[in-house]
């Protein structure tokens, strides 16, 4: 698996399920993963917490980008989705656009495709922007 956010996926929810990120550029991020019995719900299909774990991985990834990963995180705050079609085998790809970018939050529009293009899923993520150190350079009282 090559994944080009450069995050190492070992031992994690993409690995897992064997979620890729494609393109990874601060306008658009894509990711893409194969539909097979290991993510689906009883009745065969894709799960539709698969597809929100898709859609958080490209948000959560994308706002990396964003932020100074020497004392900042991006980290879940709020996710949405509208399952629109369902999908039993193959691939989906999710697509993510920020929408907003700001000092605190940012939020994503992301739509999950089947490889024929067919809408699968839309989700919006909103990213909280913390602060897990001292930003480097400024002085603490």
């Amino acid at each position: 698996m090559h994944d080009v956010s450069g995050f190492d996926i070992n031992n994690t929810v993409m690995g897992t399920l064997g979620i890729e990120i494609v393109e990874y550029t601060p306008e658009r991020v894509v990711a893409q993963m194969p539909v097979t019995p290991k993510v689906h719900q009883p009745f065969g299909l894709l799960h539709g917490g698969v597809s929100v774990v898709i859609a958080e991985t490209v948000a959560s990834a994308g706002s990396y980008q964003f932020v100074d990963v020497s004392y900042q995180r991006a980290v879940g705050l709020e996710i949405n989705a509208n399952h629109i079609r369902s999908k039993a085998s193959g691939m989906v790809h999710a697509i993510g656009l920020p929408v907003h970018v700001g000092k605190r939050t940012i939020i994503w529009d992301i739509r999950v495709y089947d490889e024929d293009e067919n809408l699968i899923c839309i989700s919006r993520c909103t990213m909280a922007v913390i602060e897990f150190a001292d930003k480097p350079g400024v002085e603490q009282n």
